[in-house]
């Protein structure tokens, strides 16, 4: 429930109803892609406070309330910022959020808050995701984010995994009083908040500030460690580790099977995007001179060797990043090749419209099926054949059908499968006793997190397959209250 109810707040909801909004502020397309730094422009306190005052506080519970993932106290933090309170609209957040200047970046607002906002029905929703986002990088800036550490349980908890949902999950143990280490197979914290997500969206920088919270409260990290491979479950037990969370995410690319798939110039999404990622000059001062980049150097020096004509196959939120990486890179032609039209895309339109604004071209309802060579031997052309749209499958969308003998070929020196993702096998197939299903997917119980396995906990992608970064750090965050209880029985 509201901590300012409705009731108590002397508004005019009709007034505030009129109220238009002044918008968000982005860097020009032609200046924004010739960098990776941020392409949205930050809020004034000035503009948060009138953009807040928009907010017409809807009867509890509010929609934008309930269709936040974490369940926000949205009207509460706009009535706080409205008045100027941004600290404490900041631990407002933080009470329900244990990523805020993440998810305030990168959640769909447009489908989740924003969706629900009232005003939607005639007017500009109210910008809930940067309004939270402007908060918390205040308060950042006041020096004043601290996690609050509990009186030493004597308990030692494995994380494996520091995506959204194993730093969730971590924030809260640590704060209930638990010993944590998370265990990460890469050499540096974040999983795909820092490898997949592109600087223009997700500074480097506000992951790093996270993961160094994180680290002052006492979580540890160990890096280069594949559990399934160096370590087991059985064997984090064996070390003394009273509860298991696993948090390792659905990061597998999902192959395409067509000839030349293996063809010098044709990429897997994860790769493209963590290699161009880390292309040092890119990444924010602050970023450069840390202990994050002293890992990453030796590894992510190298910058993806890309041509002149890109193909990016695919139509969800990791084939807009591509596109729009792609063009920061020196290119002619950036294209999207898609199977289905743009009204069955699950990509955001947000991040799809700004792609088109940078340059990104889009040709729909074509499927690749060949990648050919040149004189070089790298990819040359990709062979594509033309599709329509039949009946409905099973999720919704209708179905793409082959054209008979409507094949053709587009040019391209470099190709990128942004195709989705699939979980990986390695700890079902590790561990005796933990249920998978699907390929790999951890069985575990929506509300708890809890496995086949007792003191074995799992949440985020690696559950539900590739989903949103709010719905990984909700489920951490569940699992972790999960975890307390079954430790203090």
């Amino acid at each position: 429930m509201s901590k300012y109810p409705s009731g108590e707040l002397s508004i005019d909801r009709k007034d505030r109803a009129k109220v238009p909004s002044a918008g968000l502020r982005y860097r020009s397309a032609d200046e924004r892609v010739c960098d990776f730094d941020p392409v949205l422009l930050p809020m004034t306190p000035e503009e948060a406070m009138l953009e807040a005052a928009r907010c017409v506080h809807c009867p509890d519970p509010a929609p934008c309330t309930i269709a936040c993932p974490v369940h926000n106290d949205i009207p509460s933090a706009l009535w706080l910022i409205e008045q100027g309170r941004f600290l404490e609209a900041a631990e407002l957040y933080r009470e329900t959020s244990s990523l805020p200047s993440i998810c305030g970046r990168v959640c769909p607002h447009e489908e989740l808050c924003q969706r629900s906002c009232s005003h939607s029905k005639s007017n500009d929703p109210v910008q809930t995701g940067a309004l939270e986002a402007f908060v918390v990088d205040y308060q950042r800036l006041q020096g004043k984010v601290h996690i609050p550490v509990g009186e030493p349980t004597g308990k030692k908890i494995a994380i494996i995994g520091s995506g959204p949902s194993g730093l969730a999950c971590a924030d809260i143990l640590v704060q209930k009083g638990h010993a944590v280490t998370i265990f990460e197979s890469k050499n540096a914290p974040g999983g795909l908040l820092l490898f997949g997500i592109p600087n223009f969206k997700l500074p480097k920088d506000v992951v790093s500030e996270r993961v160094l919270d994180l680290m002052e409260a006492g979580v540890k990290f160990e890096y280069n460690t594949y559990i399934g491979k160096d370590k087991t479950i059985d064997d984090l037990f064996t070390a003394g580790y009273e509860a298991v969370f696993i948090g390792v995410g659905s990061q597998v690319d999902a192959p395409l099977k067509a000839p030349g798939v293996d063809l010098p110039g044709v990429y897997n999404a994860t790769d493209f995007l963590a290699r161009a990622n880390f292309d040092l000059e890119t990444l924010p001062e602050k970023l450069c001179v840390s202990m994050i980049v002293d890992r990453l150097a030796e590894e992510m020096s190298s910058m993806p060797e890309i041509g002149r004509n890109v193909v990016v196959i695919g139509g969800g939120d990791t084939a807009s990043d591509c596109l729009r990486v792609s063009l920061r890179l020196d290119t002619d032609s950036v294209t999207c090749l898609y199977r289905r039209t743009e009204n069955e895309m699950p990509g955001s339109k947000k991040d799809r419209q700004l792609a088109k604004e940078e340059g990104a071209q889009y040709q729909f309802l074509t499927q690749p099926i060949a990648f050919h060579a040149g004189a070089d031997g790298r990819l040359e052309k990709v062979e594509c054949i033309r599709m329509e749209l039949g009946e409905p499958d099973e999720s919704g969308r209708r179905r793409p059908v082959p054209v008979e003998d409507s094949n053709f070929f587009v040019e391209a020196d470099t190709a990128i499968m942004a195709l989705g993702y699939w979980p990986d096998e390695t700890i079902g197939k590790s561990t005796p006793n933990l249920e998978t299903h699907d390929w790999g997917l951890i069985t575990a119980d929506p509300t708890t997190g809890s496995t086949s396995r007792p003191g074995v906990f799992a949440g985020g992608d690696a559950v539900t397959g590739p989903d949103l970064v709010v719905t990984a750090q909700a489920a951490g965050r569940r699992a972790a209250e999960s975890i307390h209880t079954y430790l203090m029985k």
